[in-house]
């Protein structure tokens, strides 16, 4: 397909932003709130965000069943920041996990892993697979992954400082997700991945 048609749920988040990193990136771009959207598309993103009010958004619109099955049956999905842990099958917060998600990609993940917001940061991530050297990472109230199951492969790690190391992209399938947030930054080549993704899958 020259232009896959590719949705941005729109229940909480940076909706816009990405919606335009889609467009450049060759993308047909709608916006998803309910099932009847979400069926119209050939990927979706799921922006950052706050992942309790995504879901609790997503119930109330009647997404949330909707949402695993579609993943389950082969959807391709990427997820930034929020969008990761919502594609976690297992998630950490130091205390207090979340009781659902969507799931998809066998990872824990831990919420809030390299601080709050005043902790926010940018570094440079190489990322297996991207072409044109390392992108330019913005981290707000990011997570990380504590832990990848064998159908998932870490693409891209923290190079310095006290999370050196620390999985922040990751792949499984036609599911894609990243600790940042490429959509603030003007580099779309993490967009351009998934628009390959959805194209190929």
């Amino acid at each position: 397909m020259a232009r896959p048609t590719i949705g941005v749920l729109a229940l909480q988040g940076d909706v816009r932003e990405h919606a335009r990193a889609l467009s450049e990136a060759g993308a047909d771009v709608v916006s998803v709130r309910r099932p009847k959207e979400l069926a119209s598309v050939d990927g979706l993103v799921l922006p950052g965000g706050e992942s309790t009010t995504i879901l609790k958004l997503a119930r109330v619109f009647e997404m949330l069943g909707p949402l695993r099955a579609a993943i389950g049956a082969g959807l391709p999905v990427y997820g930034a920041c929020a969008g990761m842990i919502l594609l976690a099958d297992r998630v950490d917060d130091g205390g207090s996990p979340l009781d659902e998600t969507f799931g998809g990609i066998d990872m824990q993940v831990r919420r809030n892993a390299f601080g709050r917001q005043v902790d926010s940061f940018e570094e440079d991530i190489d990322v297996d697979g991207l072409a044109g050297g390392p992108v330019h990472a913005v981290f707000i109230r990011a997570p990380w992954v504590e832990s990848l199951g064998p159908a998932a492969t870490a693409l891209g790690r923290v190079s310095a400082g006290a999370a050196a190391g620390r999985i922040v992209a990751v792949r499984q399938q036609n599911l894609l997700a990243t600790s940042f947030h490429p959509e603030l930054t003007g580099d779309g080549r993490i967009h351009a991945y998934f628009c390959d993704l959805v194209r190929n899958a």
